[in-house]
């Protein structure tokens, strides 16, 4: 190590005084700043340097995640750089590399410094810190302040001062902060750091000066030791919003114990990464553990999942249960609005949107005007035995065949390997933790969680969580949970300490996780979740590890093999995962398309089974008590394109949680249509949640959009025609009856032609309210349409079927604007280039088949058109949606240079989507609606079936000149094998489910055959 100059000792005094500092009892709202009195001069302190970073020395991480600091924190270090330290090292690295988002301080041109945060400019200090002496660095961010700020020896040097009304994101708690390099070990920094803190909160500038000048000046001997001793003995209580700090000394060993706060400050594991991955052409694997959520694993039987890290000293299994949000049972309608939607009305069709906006946003939204957030559970950690050793051939993976992750490395001479599945026989989660070697597994267990008022304890071989939802709209949450972990050894103990499990020289241990709620539906949360968790547990333990695995096993795969898809492979294709999306061109892997169509499939699968609630806006996955856009269901688009595959791909029951919620929104739905419209039927505007509100929400110009649920409802007649299960389509005709019903009566006629519209309304997210606009016109035609049809097929309600067939017939028709474009609205007001993220007024070409190529042909070029003007690059759910209209657009080439994009990193900003390492869909950030948008848009590149036809290859891409899928299904009740080389169609069979007539067509072929039911009819091309 380098020798600290001699002058360093005063400096060092002021750096150990930090993390004393006031004593002040951390809070969440710090107490107005006082100044201390200075101390009295005295003999300078005694040399206390910090410990030297270089090239071959190690780094230091903490956990983020322990500490819950997100989007506020103050980073403050004493440190000092050599004088040949080169620009861009990295002093602290919090920047995620999934999420592409977080916070680095770093050299700057000139021996300065950079600190980078999620805001637009960086700060920069353009000075450059002495290389002879120890400053004090001090950097600040707030992303709902829009703060970034910049300090050196207790002066402002640099402050974010953009635009104010620009959105600056925050990032999550989760991925660790390094000191001494970025995450991947490079960018190094040299030179010596003596102290550092995190605070979760924003310092203020007279609270960081005045701690420089005073203290740097006046520290006494005598209260250096003192200090010293409170520091040893645990006692520093430090600023408001403290919550870690830690001294470097050139001596600091492998782990740092805090001075304030719980949380170590450790030399990460040095982990050397098997050659290999797994066999298989269904497994993800990486090289190293998961560093951020975003890397972590998915898995899940439909209610209760969670994500594994595959850690070597920590292992944290983070868990879902898909009923556990804030709020309690509410209904949101607004007395007032049937007035505020009749002015509304009248404004927007005299042009008045503005004052249009103004009534609705003051009386015509939901009571909230919001909607409650889904919410984690929390984490099963396990902290495994330090070693100085490194952990080699180490690998995690995760099979979709099989739905298991799995974690394997050997260290200290010892292969260890650790499973992680949920089953749905079982409905518990098991972890299995094994060795080659007996009596070599010791690890304490102990929950995580961010629900601050939840209670866990250890009692014998178990964990408890007990807790609640949070609270909202200032009522308390109304959903209890308790989880459950039950420690199974094989051989040496297990023993209950404080809330903690410790585990000692097992030979084999598994954990069984269980959890319950009071959750019975939306109105009804009399459960008791202690028998349920209880209930699950006990009938679990009845059966030994390899039962329940077989069980789980054989109850995945019956879903999951119905189908399989080989587009080839390439050297490219046995990297690591995250490789793989980072390198990926197309032609270099053709498998990684393969694998994350069966993806989308392992995740609906794994978040939406019957009897749970369906596939949210994250599907089951969510890390925080507020998820992203509260990880609703937002049925403008998102919750639509989570089942676009469930049919396509053979995966039928999965949408059955989605049919159940659009029963219980047809109930919630009529109060709501009733209480704001003055309507029979029902209605859902742009978002629900776990208690099924329907009123609209968020704002004037994206809540009062009244076709979500019939959107949804559209889901309802496709499982009909894929099925042709004339029982399910007697069950859900009320609700398609009730959809019809609600248009019958809210329909108006525009002045200028009499057509019937919707309004108030508008284009998803797009422009405002309006009259009219196309998406609505398209929906309410394919209610219409499927309300008659159903009619007919169960001889009900002639005359409301007529109403319907000449409200239909006066429906605005589509209009070609001025640049032979689709319109968007009733004016002609496109822009012909126009990437907004909604491809709204595209809903006739896909998901609905009013627009195809057998149709009108210039509505067809007209939609390629808007196609066109919209781009490809945008968020992960916009580019997947493009790949199904590209598909439906018979242009295989264009739908696989959108999946392209989508199958690489995120492209930087809001929208530029892409996809995390783990594979999940990037808005950014986190939405899975782009994961099923993408499965779906594979399938119908390779086949479609909406226009009375099954066609074969109807938008093959030259990327695949070979390939081959097996158990795609189609309209009419038929499902497809196709095999293709050289471009073309080599064989096909299509088997009839239910003896329904069969045309098929491939390449401007048509074949028409009468085929009886569990017949097939081969297509032979050779």
């Amino acid at each position: 190590m380098k020798t600290p100059p001699a002058s360093l000792a005063t400096s060092l005094a002021a750096c150990s005084f930090l993390a004393l500092t006031v004593f002040a009892t951390p809070a969440s709202t710090p107490a107005p700043f006082t100044a201390p009195a200075p101390f009295a001069a005295s003999t300078p302190a005694p040399k206390n340097p910090g410990f030297t970073f270089a090239a071959g020395s190690p780094v230091y991480e903490v956990n983020m995640g322990e500490l819950g600091v997100t989007d506020n924190l103050t980073l403050e270090l004493w440190l000092r750089p050599d004088a040949d330290c080169p620009d861009g090292a990295l002093i602290l690295d919090r920047f995620a590399p999934g999420e592409l988002r977080g916070v680095q301080l770093k050299t700057g041109a000139g021996g300065g410094l950079r600190f980078e945060t999620p805001a637009p400019t960086p700060c920069v200090y353009e000075g450059r810190l002495p290389a002879d002496r120890l400053s004090h660095v001090v950097a600040s961010f707030d992303s709902r302040g829009k703060i970034a700020r910049l300090f050196v020896d207790g002066k402002t040097v640099s402050e974010f001062t953009g635009d104010p009304r620009k959105k600056v994101d925050g990032f999550s708690a989760d991925a660790p902060l390094r000191l001494g390099a970025d995450l991947e070990g490079r960018n190094r920094f040299s030179g010596e750091i003596a102290h550092f803190a995190i605070y979760k909160r924003v310092l203020e500038p007279g609270e960081v000066a005045h701690l420089h000048a005073h203290l740097h000046a006046h520290l006494h001997a005598r209260l250096h030791a003192r200090l010293h001793a409170r520091l040893h003995t645990g006692t520093d209580g430090g600023l408001p919003g403290l919550v870690a700090s830690w001294q470097l000394t050139p001596d600091s060993p492998r782990v740092i114990e805090p001075t304030a706060g719980k949380t170590a400050l450790a030399i990460p594991a040095e982990i050397r990464p098997a050659k290999n991955g797994p066999a298989g052409a269904h497994v993800m694997w990486y090289a190293r553990p998961a560093r951020e959520w975003l890397e972590a694993l998915p898995f899940g039987n439909g209610r209760l999942g969670g994500m594994v890290y595959g850690g070597v000293e920590r292992e944290r299994v983070q868990l879902n249960e898909d009923t556990i949000w804030a709020g309690a049972p509410y209904d949101p309608a607004n007395p007032a609005a049937p007035d505020a939607i009749r002015k509304a009305r009248a404004l927007i069709l005299a042009g008045k949107q503005p004052e249009a906006e103004a009534i609705i946003a003051k009386s015509a939204l939901g009571l909230p005007p919001r909607q409650v957030s889904y919410q984690t559970l929390g984490s099963v950690v396990l902290d495994f035995p330090e070693s100085p050793a490194a952990a080699t051939n180490y690998r995690r993976s995760l099979d979709l065949d099989t739905a298991i992750a799995t974690t394997t490395y050997t260290r200290d001479g010892i292969t260890y390997t650790r499973e992680v599945f949920s089953s749905a026989p079982d409905q518990v989660v098991a972890i299995r933790i094994t060795a080659d070697k007996p009596a070599s597994i010791s690890f304490k267990a102990r929950w995580s969680t961010p629900f601050r008022d939840a209670k866990t304890s250890a009692q014998k071989n178990r964990l408890i969580l007990e807790g609640h939802g949070g609270e909202f709209n200032g009522r308390p949450g109304a959903i209890r949970f308790q989880s459950i972990v039950q420690a199974q050894n094989q051989g040496g103990s297990v023993a209950a300490r404080g809330d903690t499990l410790e585990i000692s020289e097992a030979d084999a241990v598994t954990l069984l996780v269980s959890c319950g709620t009071n959750f019975i539906n939306y109105a009804d949360v009399s459960a008791d979740p202690r028998a349920r968790a209880t209930h699950d547990l006990q009938a679990a333990l009845a059966s030994d590890y390899a039962a329940l695995r077989a069980r789980h096993v054989a109850s995945h795969q019956a879903l999951f093999r119905r189908v399989a898809l080989d587009l080839g492979t390439r050297a490219d294709s046995a990297l690591p995962t995250d490789e793989r999306v980072k390198k990926f061109t197309g032609a270099n892997d053709p498998a990684l398309p393969a694998l994350y169509f069966q993806f989308g499939r392992y995740l609906l699968i794994s978040c939406s089974r019957p009897g749970t609630q369906p596939a949210n806006l994250q599907g089951l996955w969510n890390n925080a008590l507020t998820a992203a856009w509260g990880g609703k269901y937002t049925v403008n688009i998102n919750t639509e394109m989570n089942y676009w595959p469930a049919e396509t791909t053979n995966l039928a029951e999965c949408a059955e949680p989605l049919f159940a919620m659009i029963r219980d929104i047809s109930v919630t739905g009529a109060r709501t249509a009733e209480v704001m419209y003055g309507a029979r039927g029902w209605v859902c505007h742009h978002n629900t949640d776990l208690w099924r509100a329907t009123a609209p929400v968020d704002s004037a110009a994206t809540g009062l959009w009244s076709t979500g649920g019939a959107w949804l409802g559209t889901h309802l007649w496709e499982h009909y025609l894929f099925s042709g299960d004339r029982q399910f389509l007697a069950d859900v005709y009320p609700i398609l009856k009730g959809a019809a019903e609600f248009f019958l009566d809210t329909l108006v006629e525009e002045p200028a032609h009499g057509w019937l519209v919707t309004c108030p309304s508008h284009s998803p997210e797009h422009g405002g309210q309006v009259a009219g606009p196309t998406m609505d016109l398209a929906i309410v035609r394919d209610v219409f349409n499927q309300f008659i049809n159903a009619g007919e097929l169960l001889g009900k309600d002639a005359a409301l079927r007529a109403d319907a067939a000449t409200a239909r017939d006066r429906l605005a028709p589509y209009q070609i604007g001025k640049y032979g474009q689709l319109q968007e609205w009733l004016a002609d007001i496109d822009r012909e280039k126009d990437s907004h993220r909604h491809a709204s007024h595209l809903y006739p070409l896909f998901p609905s088949a009013q627009i195809t190529a057998d149709g009108d042909a210039r509505l067809f070029a007209a939609a390629k058109k808007s196609l066109e003007g919209r781009g490809d690059v945008t968020t992960g759910w916009g580019m997947a949606w493009k790949i199904n209209l590209w598909a439906r657009a018979r242009d295989g080439d264009h739908a696989h240079r959108l999946l392209v994009a989508l199958l690489t990193p995120p492209k930087g900003g809001s929208q530029g989507g892409g996809a995390f390492p783990n594979l999940f869909d990037a808005h950014p950030p986190f939405q899975i609606d782009g994961n099923f948008g993408g499965a779906s848009g594979i399938a119908e590149m390779l086949l479609q079936s909406h226009a009375g036809m099954v066609d074969l290859l109807p938008a093959l891409p030259s990327a695949w000149p070979a390939g081959s899928v097996r158990g795609l299904r189609a309209r009419g009740g038929f499902e497809v094998d196709i095999e293709w080389r050289d471009g073309k169609l080599t064989r096909a069979k299509v088997r009839s489910l239910l003896g329904n007539p069969l045309k098929v067509r491939h390449a401007g072929q048509t074949r028409e055959v009468a085929l009886k039911q569990r017949e097939t009819f081969e297509w032979d091309a050779q």
